[in-house]
């Protein structure tokens, strides 16, 4: 499927396509290409998985994919809502649940518990499945502050110790889940979530960062052209050795209007 331009952004593949369904379409394409690849020459395939409505288009074409093994896939995902209950439709495990972990015969998914008596516990919990099934891909998307996973700019740090940890959500986070749609108001957003650290995204082989939406232009931007730090955490995709960001004509809006492209 052709893409508008093609361009590289330090380390990162940057692919700006006309519309969401085809920046998930050719996402998916690509995601699904790397995973059977991968299933070659290995006997699983480790995938983290982002929840959230700018995935959609990548999910459902993802889950339509051909011949893909998928009962030698396991998934994880990369955060989740402390507090919410068991059943809501806002939880990021239910979400994918939804959207993709119930659509495909997975091997296993590993669920986040957002709902324990121990986060701390849970974090580490987590963290050891992590290390006994290391990712071989990471399936992401940035946040309106230039998130990834919940690493807010506040609490992002590129050499977190932790793979998993506990974290306070910023306001722009949690407005952002009622411009999603997510949440009727505010107030009902979650203040605290766990989220797997910076570190525990990058440290994938491979990344495929997907992000549509005229809402996400200004994070496009600052990801793209800003010195990469801290400040906008997802900046940090720029020195990764693989990893490819797919943005649509909207998300590409701000950065478009003074970036000049190298097609390939």
């Amino acid at each position: 499927m052709a893409h508008l331009h093609e361009t590289t952004i330090d380390n990162l593949e940057v692919k700006l396509f006309k519309t969401r369904q085809e920046l998930g379409q050719n996402a998916a394409e690509m995601a699904a290409a790397k995973i059977r690849d991968l299933l070659q020459s290995q006997d699983v395939v480790n995938i983290i998985f982002a929840a959230a409505p700018s995935q959609n288009e990548f999910l459902d074409a993802l889950a339509q994919q051909p011949e893909i093994d998928w009962q030698r896939v396991n998934a994880f995902h990369m955060d989740e809502y402390i507090g919410l209950s068991d059943d809501a439709p806002q939880r990021f495990g239910n979400f994918l649940k939804d959207r993709f972990f119930d659509k495909v015969p997975l091997r296993a998914v590993f669920y986040i518990n957002g709902n324990v008596n121990d986060p701390d516990a849970e974090c580490i919990r987590y963290e050891a499945l992590l290390n006994e099934y290391p990712t071989d891909i990471v399936c992401m998307g940035i946040g309106e502050n230039c998130h990834i996973a919940f690493n807010d700019p506040h609490i992002a740090f590129f050499n977190d110790p932790v793979l998993v940890k506990k974290v306070d959500l910023d306001l722009t986070s949690r407005h952002q889940q009622v411009h999603d749609g997510c949440f009727a108001s505010l107030e009902l957003v979650p203040e605290y979530a766990l989220t797997l650290t910076i570190p525990a995204l990058v440290k994938a082989p491979t990344v495929f960062c997907m992000v549509p939406a005229a809402h996400k232009a200004e994070a496009i931007y600052h990801t793209l052209v800003d010195e990469i730090s801290e400040i906008y955490p997802s900046t940090i995709l720029r020195k990764h050795p693989n990893a490819t960001l797919f943005i649509d004509q909207d998300s590409a809006r701000q950065w478009t209007k003074e970036a000049s492209f190298a097609s390939k």
